[in-house]
């Protein structure tokens, strides 16, 4: 009990981050909101192709952006124009990383390219301006699609014209009605017609019922939570706010600098290596040359993006208040970070060398591209160190990886690694046929051109893949012309795996490992 003969009143607990800093959107009524949820359930449904790609892809973000862009229109007229144009920025790499499935069939590239996607959507209905911002929106995403459940079914819930539902209702289920009747007994008078209706008709199975199911359900919680936050985004100051700056140059001088010697000993091995004394240090390694190109990529790109991170955490908590404080922190930040750069050309220049001994694939095309945007990161922070201002990093950071898989998709990097495989061939003698055999049909057109002993195993995989019929929603570009070029070839142009067993006489001994 109090002094004054009252029971003591617990303190309540402070407000948390979702009172204070995500409210959410205020309860409104209408239906602009449930039509938006629908639409994003609906075309996820009716247009995904799961399981492969297609144009399906592309329609169903589509759908959802559109939907999702006309229920928030007048909700989102007071936020500032700068806000707006950056959501939508990110909307559209969301709908350009979804069209490579429209075009691309390789496997590894879609898939980063859905995973981008993803990526992109959730800063686009969330927002994000730093790295630890960026990395909260990936969170707070599919957080957002359980939260704003019970915003949206008060839409529902609102009142409503009960005539005009009624009218709509009847009006859909008639529609249903007459095409079940009309298109079954067209479906049986025409041979030509029924096959062309059963192409955009789904079958009706378990199956399917569990995966229209799915998707709905997926497309209705990702329109859900794109509409509530976009609606009352959150406030995100709060987690980019600077850390305190606790270390001293006593603390940073001498590890850093350590490092910077470290890294100057290794560039200087580089130089000899890349200008005159390559003969003397692999002798010394004992290494060939393609063994030395290869040797240690991985552990460089480790390098680069643990050099990467201490940039990073120096320059998140190094102190800069004095003027030499500046200065050294200067110096030996743009010193690691050119000696970095120079780190990435060596991993690169590896890469290339080794590739071209062996072979050339897609997936090492991929990482060479990678380790090239890192190398770019390290430059942004070379010229953000100037005037200390590296907020924009971030975000253009996801852009240039957004830039880097749309230029991969340009690019084929299958087509582009067959072809070099057949110049590899048409030169040496040599090549790698079973890894041929596993590239997508995007390749096809490059492996269609080497000599029947080669071309009948290279082909063997792609054309099992190629034999059944696509429906139209996973209609793409590679297989179309992966298809156009079997049916040129014909038939037998196309083997099996005693083909490749027979073709690995013009293959290099196989001691490598990926």
């Amino acid at each position: 009990m109090s002094p004054h003969g009252g029971f003591f009143q617990p303190t309540p607990p402070p407000p948390g981050f979702l009172a204070t800093r995500w409210p959410g959107p205020a309860p409104a009524t209408g239906r602009a909101v449930p039509a938006a949820v629908l639409a994003g359930a609906v075309g996820l449904a009716a247009f995904l192709p799961l399981g492969h790609t297609g144009v399906g892809w592309f329609l169903s973000c589509l759908a959802l952006v559109v939907g999702v862009a006309i229920a928030v229109r007048r909700a989102t007229a007071d936020q500032p124009r700068t806000q707006r144009w950056v959501r939508a920025g990110w909307a559209v790499a969301a709908l350009a990383l979804t069209s490579v499935l429209t075009f691309r069939n390789a496997w590894w590239l879609v898939t980063f390219c859905v995973l981008g996607a993803l990526g992109c959507g959730a800063l686009a209905i969330v927002g994000g301006r730093l790295v630890r911002s960026i990395v909260f929106s990936l969170v707070a995403a599919p957080f957002a699609a359980v939260r704003g459940l019970p915003w949206v079914r008060r839409h529902v819930g609102a009142p409503a014209r009960p005539t005009a539902v009624r009218r709509i209702g009847w009006s859909v289920l008639v529609t249903v009605l007459v095409l079940i009747v009309f298109g079954g007994l067209l479906s049986s008078a025409d041979a030509a017609f029924s096959v062309v209706l059963g192409k955009l008709v789904p079958e009706i199975n378990v199956g399917s019922v569990f995966r229209w199911i799915f998707l709905l359900a997926v497309g209705g919680l990702i329109a859900v939570a794109a509409v509530y936050t976009i609606s009352a985004p959150p406030d995100l100051s709060a987690l980019d706010k600077p850390g305190a700056r606790r270390l001293g140059l006593v603390e940073y001088v001498l590890p850093l600098g350590a490092l910077t010697v470290l890294f100057v000993g290794f560039v200087a091995v580089q130089f000899t290596v890349l200008f005159g004394g390559q003969r003397h240090v692999l002798r010394t390694a004992g290494l060939s040359y393609a063994e030395y190109a290869r040797s240690g990529f991985w552990q460089l790109v480790a390098v680069t993006l643990l050099t990467l991170a201490v940039l990073g955490g120096v320059s998140r908590w190094a102190r800069r208040d004095r003027p030499v404080e500046r200065v050294v922190l200067r110096v030996l930040l743009g010193l690691l970070s050119t000696l970095g750069v120079v780190i990435v050309v060596s991993a690169l220049s590896r890469m290339y060398a080794y590739q071209k001994v062996y072979s050339f694939t897609g997936e090492r095309i991929f990482v060479m591209a990678s380790e090239l945007l890192l190398g770019a990161v390290l430059i942004m922070i070379m010229v953000a160190g100037v005037r200390w201002r590296g907020a924009w990093i971030p975000r253009l950071t996801v852009a240039l990886a957004v830039v880097m898989l749309l230029s991969l998709a340009v690019l084929n990097p299958e087509d582009y690694a067959a072809r070099r495989n057949v110049d590899r061939y048409e030169q040496t003698g040599k090549i790698d046929a079973w890894y041929l055999r596993a590239l997508s049909a995007d390749a096809t057109p490059a492996l269609a051109t080497l000599p029947d002993e080669v071309r009948r195993c290279t082909l063997s995989w792609i054309a099992d893949d190629l034999a059944g019929s696509d429906p139209w929603n996973a209609w793409n570009l590679g297989r179309a012309r992966a298809r156009a070029e079997l049916r040129r070839i014909g038939p037998a142009a196309v083997g099996g795996q005693r083909d490749c067993k027979a073709a690995d006489q013009f293959d290099l001994p196989k001691t490598r490992n990926w």
